[in-house]
């Protein structure tokens, strides 16, 4: 039977448990949350404890993310069920702080960031990955484990948190892991609880969107046919495009000829915003 994993609200107090975990010579994995957990984190989680000795999830909806009109207030917040999901997979600790606990009051100190946090969502959401940038800093200096495991569904963030890293010479490794899915292919997001019975069925758009990019790559189709014909499928199910499009899958800029891409697209599905991705996989022509 699974320990019950450690609730803990205080940052430092968490720090010093992670601190003596490692000076034990135990390896510590961390698992980064907004809470609303679902299989996708708890497919984060298994990866983490099966890689580490100690594991250590963070429950926090981080209110420097999201802009003016965004769902901060709305966004699901459901802490006895993703303690129950934590506890059954072996997760040593869990922190769960307060906002004054992450930004304590008076905090003028925030975490700007350029290259891939540009583009894409970046465009869309200004302001968005500085407090991502912000809370993942706060998150990995409140546990300073050996590695770090995101989801590769928002991939941009992927590469906005491991650029971070880099920068700053944070001493922690990034681990991406694959998407998970539902059978029909959807990606699994706490932001499809918003979806109504019909709203469901037309988000899976943006995986058939994605299925048809992977199609006309693998075609050797430029990008703008792939943008036509990921556009095509998203407007027929009635999805308001962000953006549908190929990008070079490091750096988000355009195709390089020999490197991998990735197919991204965002929509709304009603209110409700979406993201998702596919790898695709290196070609001989470019963009």
């Amino acid at each position: 039977m699974a320990e019950v994993p450690l609730t803990i609200r205080d940052p430092a107090a968490l720090r010093a448990a992670v601190g003596a975990s490692r000076a034990a010579g135990r390896r510590v994995g961390f698992v980064p949350t907004m809470g609303a957990l679902h299989r996708g984190h708890g497919s984060l989680v298994e990866r983490a404890v099966a890689e580490c000795d100690d594991v250590a999830v963070s429950v926090f909806v981080n209110p420097t993310q999201f802009g003016p009109g965004e769902d901060f207030a709305r966004y699901p917040r459901t802490p006895e069920a993703d303690a129950a999901l934590l506890g059954g997979l072996g997760v040593r600790w869990i922190l769960a702080p307060a906002p004054d606990d992450i930004y304590p009051p008076g905090a003028a100190t925030r975490v700007s960031v350029e290259g891939p946090a540009l583009p894409f969502e970046g465009r869309a959401r200004p302001g968005h990955f500085d407090g991502v940038a912000t809370v993942v800093c706060r998150l990995f200096h409140a546990v300073p484990a050996d590695v770090a495991y995101f989801g590769a569904k928002d991939w941009q963030q992927t590469l906005v948190v491991k650029r971070m890293v880099r920068d700053l010479g944070l001493p922690i490794e990034i681990a991406v892991c694959p998407t998970v899915r539902e059978p029909d292919g959807l990606a699994l997001s706490s932001r499809n609880a918003y979806l109504a019975p019909e709203e469901r069925q037309r988000a899976v758009a943006l995986f058939a969107s994605l299925e048809a990019a992977t199609a006309e790559w693998q075609r050797g189709a430029d990008v703008a046919r792939i943008e036509l014909a990921m556009r095509s499928v998203l407007v027929a199910r009635s999805v308001a495009i962000d953006y549908a499009t190929v990008a070079d899958a490091e750096t988000l800029a355009a195709p390089v000829a020999g490197r991998d891409a990735v197919a991204i697209v965002a929509g709304r599905v009603g209110a409700t915003r979406l993201i998702d991705n596919r790898l695709l996989a290196a070609r001989r022509g470019g963009g």
